[in-house]
């Protein structure tokens, strides 16, 4: 994307009402006496957080002082109770020390039966409260890890039958998938201009040095992506996944190539549209409202910017396929994607948590294995590089947060409320955690066609 990034003031109104309709229930924010079950709930969690080797973590239970201390060190503060859990305090960079403020307590109750889905919840319906939630959320992700490890073994070990019963079930239909994708992309353009950068991307950007200013980490990994491929005037590109033409924009602007992208978000197209006009670009960028299933046609280039994880599991071999079938034999190929690790992979098939409830319905994370099973099985076409940059992904999701943050104001005044503000507070959070824990990760990946050869010995700029 270049600098043509202001928005109009004509945009469709901002839409969370899906989002938030999927917590079930209405708002409720007003305190909930502890019940036998939530006592329950937080005798177990507080349990399981005192095994916690590596890190502390500190509970506030507000008007929590007539409750048994069952754990860790507890005392009393005025009508609060005050409890530290995991390790000892030790000289070591590596410790976190994450805070919890317990508001309300369906908190306990909520992530004991629902796992990050209730941690999710409870944030954003203020059943709990933490000045650093990113922290919060990486303790957690490195206390589960023995957990994990037994999980994964049995998904390892079933998911074979568990393939066979979902294979059986047809795919996310084209509308289904509209849908999904209306229910994020199509919050309004309004919404994601506060928080994203002029550029208006919203995929990990890549930071030349750490003094580089987000934007300016878009279009470098934008000009990465381009170098890597090798793009030339010469070249036709198809992207598969426009967002707001950010590396459409970019690719006609620095290579001198003809564009062809698409996208199935109505909100997305409209603003591309309106973006490749002001910049003069309508000759050079063809703008599609297509699904990827349906394209025709072949190119020199093919470039997918973290859209695989709005693609099914079982849809992977189709995907790669119609990445071939629009690829010219001797032309590159290059994805970015959010991956999951390998061991996790068979888990996460069968897994809904806290992104895929209430932020991404129907995404899905691959692995680097599986796209490179599917690539192998489905098309002639060879990978030739994989690049992990999840520390990337970790400061641009950190920016973004700060950015929205500052300017919640603006995010208060399209009609949007807290409890919105919340969940979305909490969801760059989760993120930024997840990849500062290699939870995930993010990767770029280059694909060669079966008849693409190297131009000599030199090494293309990145």
């Amino acid at each position: 994307m270049n600098e043509h990034s202001a928005l109009g003031t004509d945009q469709t109104r901002v839409r969370p009402e899906r989002l938030l309709a999927r917590a079930g229930g209405s708002p409720t924010h007003s305190a909930d006496a502890p019940s036998r079950s939530s006592r329950l709930a937080r005798s177990v969690v507080l349990r399981l957080l005192d095994k916690i080797q590596r890190d502390r973590v500190l509970v506030i239970e507000r008007n929590g002082a007539a409750l048994p201390a069952v754990a860790g060190e507890s005392e009393l503060r005025g009508t609060d109770r005050i409890t530290t859990l995991g390790a000892p305090l030790h000289l070591d960079d590596d410790q976190l020390t994450a805070t919890i403020e317990i508001l309300d307590a369906r908190a306990w109750t909520a992530v004991l039966k629902e796992g990050s889905i209730g941690l999710g919840r409870g944030y954003f319906e203020c059943w709990w409260d933490s000045d650093d939630p990113v922290t919060v959320v990486r303790s957690i992700i490195r206390s589960l890890e023995p957990i994990d490890e037994v999980r994964n073994r049995v998904s390892n070990a079933t998911g074979w039958a568990t393939d066979r019963v979902r294979a059986a079930l047809p795919t996310p239909s084209r509308s289904r998938n509209r849908e999904d994708i209306a229910s994020h992309y199509d919050l309004g353009n309004d919404f994601f201009q506060i928080f994203l950068d002029e550029t208006l991307t919203y995929s990990s950007a890549i930071f030349p040095s750490a003094e580089a200013a987000l934007a300016e980490g878009s279009r470098h990994k934008y000009d990465r992506l381009l170098n890597k491929l090798g793009v030339s005037a010469e070249h036709s590109v198809l992207e598969i996944g426009t967002g707001w033409g950010g590396f459409a924009l970019r690719a006609v602007d620095t290579a001198g190539c003809r564009v062809t992208t698409t996208t199935i978000s109505a909100e997305q197209l409209k603003e591309a549209k309106r973006r490749v006009g002001i910049a003069g670009r309508s000759n050079d960028v063809t703008l599609l409202d297509s699904d990827w299933r349906d394209l025709e046609g072949r190119f020199d280039r093919v470039v997918s910017i973290e859209m695989i994880e709005a693609v099914d599991w079982r849809d992977y071999d189709r995907y790669f396929a119609t990445i071939e079938r629009c690829l010219e034999d001797d032309g590159i190929a290059a994805i970015q994607a959010i991956c999951v690790p390998d061991r996790r992979y068979e888990r996460t098939k069968n897994t809904e948590d806290f992104i895929r409830r209430f932020i991404f319905p129907g995404g899905f994370l691959p692995s680097i294995g599986a796209i490179t099973k599917s690539v192998s099985s489905a098309t002639k076409m060879q990978i030739i590089d994989v690049e992990d940059l999840s520390a990337h992904y970790a400061e641009t999701l950190r920016r973004w947060r700060e950015t929205f943050d500052d300017r919640v104001d603006e995010v208060y005044a399209l009609g949007l409320d807290k409890r919105f503000v919340r969940l979305w507070r909490f969801y760059l959070a989760y993120c930024e955690a997840g990849f500062l824990e290699r939870h995930c990760t993010v990767n770029q990946f280059v694909f060669a066609g079966r008849r693409w050869r190297p131009d000599g010995l030199e090494l293309r700029a990145t």
